[in-house]
This record gives structure tokens, sequence and C-alpha cells, in this order.
């Protein structure tokens, strides 16, 4: 309804929604965390205390509950290894290896577009950390 009471006339072009692919797409990596777990895979497998390690901030239960998500799309493969002591690897499939490009771009993007705060680390002294540094 518009303010005086009466309605609001639109055209066809309000009423166009999200592309289907793009709403699933974001239903999984839109979520915190997801994007970084499959950033950290892209460059190897990884145990998932190599993965705790590599995203500082995220909680074991979160790690958890997003590696589950992303072996449920088929964009991860859970392999237990051997023991002991028994070890779980977690590596990107096909699927979430062509996600490389996308990510990469993305990467490009926030690098141009969302520059971080260059001065506090200058003022630091620090370098960026190395997520897969041990």
């Amino acid at each position: 309804m518009a303010a005086g009471g009466g309605r609001v006339e639109h055209g066809q072009k309000a009423c166009v929604k999200v592309d289907g692919g793009m709403t699933r797409v974001f239903e999984l990596l839109g979520k915190r965390w997801t994007g970084l777990i499959v950033a950290v895979l892209t460059e190897r497998a990884a145990y998932f205390a190599e993965l705790r390690r590599a995203i500082p901030k995220i909680s074991e239960r979160m790690l958890t509950d997003r590696l589950t998500e992303l072996v449920a799309a088929g964009l991860v493969l859970r392999e237990v290894d051997p023991g002991p002591p028994l070890r779980v690897t977690y590596r990107l499939t096909e699927s979430g290896r062509a996600l490389e490009p996308a990510l990469n771009e993305l990467a490009r993007w926030a690098e141009r577009y969302m520059p971080e705060d260059r001065g506090c680390r200058e003022r630091q002294g620090a370098e960026p950390p190395d997520p897969l540094a041990p």
C-alpha cells in the first residue's frame, strides 16, 4: 500500500527473483567459514587440526558442522587414514576444485574493492599469516 492508502503498481521487473543456482551457491558458501575452508583446501588436502590452525577463529564444532555440510554437498571428500593414531584427511572433490577460479576472482575483487586496513598491520610490523603454516 502507498502512504496515502492507495495500491502501488509496479512493473514485472520488480517481481524478478534471484537465480536458483545463485541461491543454492550462497545457501552453502554464504555461511560463515565455508568459503575459507574451501579456500584452504584448494591449496592441498588437510587434516582437521591443520584446518583449525589455518582458520584460527573457527570453533571445532563449527568446523565439524561446515565440513559435514561440504561433504554432504559433494565438494569435500572425508578420508579416514589408517591409524594409530586415527586421522581424518579432507580434500576437495572435482566439483570442489572447480570452485578455485571463482574463489580466485573473489580474492582479486576483494583486493581491489575491499582493501584491508594496512595501517594496523604496518604499525604492528606484521606480515599477513600463512593460512597453511603449522
